[in-house]
């Protein structure tokens, strides 16, 4: 049994693929967030849109910041809605889940 390697196969360094990965997922979140930035206003109205903004994707976890804690507790009981309305707009699941701070 030859088990010799071909000696112009080059090593990678671990730590270069995993900053490609992580420029790639980052470029990935920020284009998808900047979409969604766009498309806010029409997805939510202009009373929430006046009270609350996306602020990041971490995953499929979108953070959004709210003007107060009545907005808050409101967005809350509208939460399945807005997921299930950026999901469709996007064509995929974008989002699984929003938190509002």
């Amino acid at each position: 049994m030859n088990t010799k390697r071909s000696p112009n196969k080059e090593f990678t360094h671990i730590g270069s693929l995993i900053e490609q990965i992580q420029r790639r997922i980052q470029k990935e979140s920020t284009s998808s967030l900047s979409d969604l930035w766009e498309r806010w206003d029409h997805l939510v109205g202009p009373s929430i849109a006046a009270n609350a903004q996306p602020a990041v994707f971490k995953g499929k976890l979108l953070l959004v910041h709210v003007s107060s804690s009545t907005w808050l507790q409101q967005l809350q009981f509208l939460k399945a809605d807005m997921i299930r309305r950026i999901n469709a707009t996007f064509g995929q699941a974008l989002v699984e889940e929003i938190k509002f701070k």
